[in-house]
């Protein structure tokens, strides 16, 4: 773990998605921080300690999702399936398929394996996965505020983990989609999808992964919008809910009423003509029911304050 000092920050933007507005200046404690996302290596010696069974390899409770189709009602998880030629951006379902079968152990659909894999970051795994992986680690999910101030690198108020210039030196420095998001992939940067943990440079802090490869679960209700107020974010508060889990629900769904936490940091399906999340103020909703082949997580442990032990 890479030891994160504590300070005060300009937490999202003024110039990206609606969703990071506005700037508001944040402080956060110091804490312990993964250098690296959690791995399958990582992640298999905690299902074998505690024989974990993750949510994509539960089948659905029917009661929890009211008009779905039995037919759908199956275990499985979100997988990107590249289409052969451009497509609707705006149809989701040209790219992703919600696959039987597809879980942390088979991360592109029931045929797969973990072979090769052992060092890419864990995926498949919803809010829920991670916060067991947590516990059992003696550690915590991040705020949405310790994330972000993390992946910073000290570089307050720059576009990206390590500057104002996404190609500094023309180096790739985060795993990213090049080409025409979602059927063109042109692999400038050496992967078409995930890649092994640590392989593009740190930020500032020694933190590797932060932008790009996997989105990453934190412990915050999503919200439309930053709280404009300053804020001292650095715990998570003693009701795990927090009171406010009823307005992360996604409007677009009002009959099924499953939260979502913000995830951080893109991933390697974010490209510049549809998705340019691979940002540290970059935040996305996903109900805690739903895992993807694109979402993973790292942990962090609080220390020096009596509301933030993360444990």
């Amino acid at each position: 773990m890479v030891w994160i000092p504590g300070g005060t920050f300009c937490m999202g933007s003024d110039t990206q998605y609606p969703e990071e507005r506005p700037v508001h200046r944040v402080t956060v404690d110091g804490f312990w921080m993964d250098r690296l996302p959690v791995t399958n290596e990582r992640f298999q010696a905690f299902v074998e300690a505690t024989r974990h069974p993750t949510f994509a390899e539960i089948p659905p409770n029917a009661a929890d999702y009211p008009g779905a189709r039995p037919d759908m009602l199956y275990a499985g998880s979100l997988v990107f399936v590249k289409p052969p030629g451009p497509v609707d951006p705006n149809d989701y379902s040209a790219w992703w398929r919600y696959l039987r079968g597809a879980d942390w152990r088979h991360p592109r659909g029931p045929e797969s394996t973990l072979v090769g894999l052992e060092q890419h970051p864990v995926v498949h795994v919803t809010c829920g996965d991670a916060e067991a992986f947590a516990r059992w680690a003696g550690k915590a999910l991040p705020t949405e505020a310790e994330w972000e101030y993390a992946a910073r690198g000290g570089l307050d108020g720059a576009a990206y983990a390590w500057g104002d210039e996404f190609l500094p030196d023309d180096r790739y420095r985060a795993n990213t989609w090049q080409g025409q998001f979602p059927w063109q992939n042109l692999v400038s940067d050496g992967y078409e999808g995930t890649s092994p943990v640590g392989a593009f440079p740190p930020n500032g802090y020694g933190l590797f992964d932060m932008i790009g490869n996997v989105w990453e679960w934190t412990t915050d209700w999503y919200r439309p919008q930053h709280p404009r107020e300053l804020v001292k974010a650095c715990c998570i508060p003693r009701n795990p809910m927090g009171g406010r889990e009823h307005e992360s629900y996604d409007p677009c769904q009002p009959e099924i009423k499953i939260p979502r936490k913000v995830l951080k940091g893109g991933s390697h399906l974010c490209a510049p003509n549809y998705c340019r999340r691979y940002r540290p103020a970059a935040r996305m909703p996903e109900s805690i029911d739903t895992s993807a082949c694109h979402v993973g997580f790292r942990c962090i442990v609080r220390v020096g304050t009596d509301d933030c032990t993360g444990r």
